[in-house]
């Protein structure tokens, strides 16, 4: 039987990097310029939930590293979400949260 905090951790990446892709997209429909770091922090962090999601799936070698990266930058996306009152980034800031928590469990696990 799969450990739970596996299927929890897969299924937070997949949600944050959603919740990343859609804060981003906002981000540019207002003042690119002034959401810069938000724009930029969600695209990175989105992109590595997806991959590490998918490294996990694939039992790969290096997926605790990429699970420890995966907590930096959702931990570092959620603290710059969460400042802004836009409910995108305020939902993108909570998917990072339990993102970082869950890939912490996963390695801890």
């Amino acid at each position: 039987m799969r450990d739970p905090n596996f299927d929890q951790c897969v299924q937070a990446c997949y949600e944050c990097a959603v919740a990343c892709d859609i804060c981003a997209s906002a981000c540019l429909e207002g003042n690119p310029a002034a959401m810069k770091r938000c724009i930029a922090l969600c695209t990175d962090c989105g992109a590595v939930c997806r991959l590490c999601a998918a490294m996990l799936a694939r039992d790969g070698e290096f997926a605790n590293a990429l699970c420890t990266l995966c907590a930096l930058m959702c931990d570092a996306c959620a603290r710059e979400c969460t400042p802004h009152e836009a409910s995108h980034c305020q939902v993108c800031a909570g998917a990072c949260l339990s993102c970082t928590l869950a890939c912490r469990d996963m390695l801890e696990a």
